[in-house]
């Protein structure tokens, strides 16, 4: 009977595990609903979306982190944070509530929650990164919490099904001695009617830390002014487990050869916000002879590349091609960028310019060349990213990040030979260079140096010079010319024309 019994069970666990049934059934894929606008990224996406869907969707993710990001590092307020992020969330990343009765939101919310899972996988590898996303993913859930509509928050919070126990008004009276001491001055007959729960203090340390809670049992007794810190936690907690089952994951999508390039550069372009592509905005306008009065508005980065090539008459070749290519994507012709190395090169013959030097400026501008990914287009100009990572110069190299790649003591004399000479902010950058966060450097610099420019533009309405972090060269140029030109023309100087 025993024997019988067990070849009868051992039969069903073949059943049961036949992998020649499992691999050949069909998959159920489903669309998912989004009742509420506000989500805990509970269960991962199962329906299809193109390759191009994939990646421009965290893309646009990525931009709305990073720049979020970005306003921690410069310890915005939360007010100032808010309106900051809102035209950009409002660009790339868009999610409107139920009643605002849009005929995206379907689109908007399926598009939030298939961008948080591929960010997921992107940056589950490492702690740090997990880290990272886990608190920018937090500071956005906050925003969105907090801009919610009130009943349609309270409907989504009510679905969580969170661990918290209402405080009862028997044991609310009982302990109202002790709620009083820790409310803060607050009056006892207020305490007594607002709501009052109790969680386990371990998920609201946020709350405990600033002392905004009774700790009493193992509980923290939480007013209901305080939700929000309750659901934050809740948040975090459960992302930081779902990014560690994530990580186990992982390997099984190296075979996969679309989607692991991909999420490859995802996270690396994490290590600063995401770049921005540049554009020749003024084609036409900037000539070989106009650039160097066109230096003050380049970033230190490339100024001082124009600064020793005019000094030194010479550059190295990773010099001369981050320099060549953020000219040419100001605009500079390829006939006036030829003009402007030859005659940098003054102490060189004609003969020696054509041999050693004028093919790779050609190169760079996709004249000439055979890779058929270049022609006709050249190479596009260094984001800051790129500059970063890249190729760190050597002895005798003046390529690279002066935020990163100078000694302290050479930046600090840098920046004050260009006219950056106020303590507070030679300060910032010195902060900003040891936390590794080199291009919110270089936007404290530009901030400075166009700060009249920058509040005239805020006055006007004009939003130039605003908006996303500066992370490419070209971008620092386009809003520096911008402002400066304003300025020029606000004041009757000559005016400049500006293409696009």
């Amino acid at each position: 009977m025993i024997r019988q019994d067990a070849k009868r069970i051992a039969s069903n666990r073949r059943a049961e595990l036949d992998h020649r049934k499992k691999q050949f059934a069909t998959a159920k894929f489903q669309e998912h609903t989004y009742p509420h606008r506000l989500n805990f990224y509970i269960l991962p996406p199962t329906a299809d979306i193109t390759l191009e869907q994939f990646e421009q969707w965290a893309i646009d993710r990525l931009r709305v982190l990073a720049e979020l990001e970005a306003c921690s590092f410069r310890n915005k307020t939360p007010a100032e944070t808010a309106a900051h992020m809102k035209p950009l969330m409002d660009k790339y990343l868009p999610l409107s509530s139920s009643s605002s009765s849009s005929p995206n939101l379907a689109l908007e919310r399926k598009k939030d929650h298939y961008s948080h899972f591929i960010l997921r996988l992107a940056f589950a590898s490492t702690e740090d990164l997990r880290r990272r996303f886990a608190r920018v993913e937090t500071a956005l859930f906050r925003l969105r919490f907090q801009s919610d509509d009130a009943r349609e928050r309270g409907a989504f919070v009510a679905g969580l099904n969170l661990e918290w126990e209402a405080v009862g008004d028997a044991e609310k009276k009982e302990i109202l001695p002790e709620l009083v001491a820790a409310g803060q001055g607050r009056k006892a007959s207020e305490m007594v009617d607002e709501g009052w729960f109790k969680v386990d203090w371990m998920k609201v340390p946020e709350l405990v830390e600033s002392r905004r809670v009774l700790l009493k049992g193992g509980y923290a007794y939480v007013p209901g002014r305080e939700q929000m810190s309750m659901v934050l936690a809740e948040f975090t907690a459960r992302l930081d487990k779902a990014l560690e089952q994530t990580s186990r994951a992982l390997p099984r999508l190296d075979e996969d050869d679309r989607l692991s390039p991909i999420l490859a550069h995802l996270s690396s372009t994490f290590l600063t916000p995401a770049s921005t592509a540049p554009s020749s905005m003024v084609a036409g306008t900037i000539t070989a002879a106009s650039i160097p009065s066109l230096l003050p508005n380049f970033p230190l980065c490339m100024s001082t590349l124009g600064t020793t090539l005019a000094t030194t008459h010479h550059l190295k070749h990773y010099a001369r091609l981050q320099y060549t290519l953020f000219l040419k994507g100001l605009g500079l012709s390829l006939a006036d960028s030829l003009q402007y190395w030859r005659s940098g090169f003054s102490a060189v013959t004609d003969d020696t310019f054509n041999k050693e030097y004028r093919y790779n400026i050609r190169h760079a501008y996709g004249d000439v060349g055979g890779d058929g990914n270049r022609r006709g287009g050249g190479y596009s100009p260094f984001s800051c990213q790129k500059i970063l990572t890249e190729h760190p110069p050597g002895p005798g190299e003046a390529h690279g990040c002066p935020y990163r790649h100078y000694s302290l003591e050479n930046l600090t004399a840098t920046l004050q030979r260009t006219g950056v000479t106020d303590g507070s902010v030679l300060k910032g950058v010195k902060d900003d260079r040891e936390k590794m966060k080199y291009h919110m450097a270089c936007n404290r610099v530009f901030e400075h140096v166009h700060a009249r420019e920058l509040k005239r533009a805020k006055e006007e309405g004009t939003n130039i010079g605003g908006g996303e972090t500066i992370v490419h060269p070209n971008e620092y140029f386009r809003r520096s010319f911008l402002l400066k030109v304003g300025a020029v023309k606000k004041e009757g100087g000559a005016e400049m024309e500006v293409d696009g």
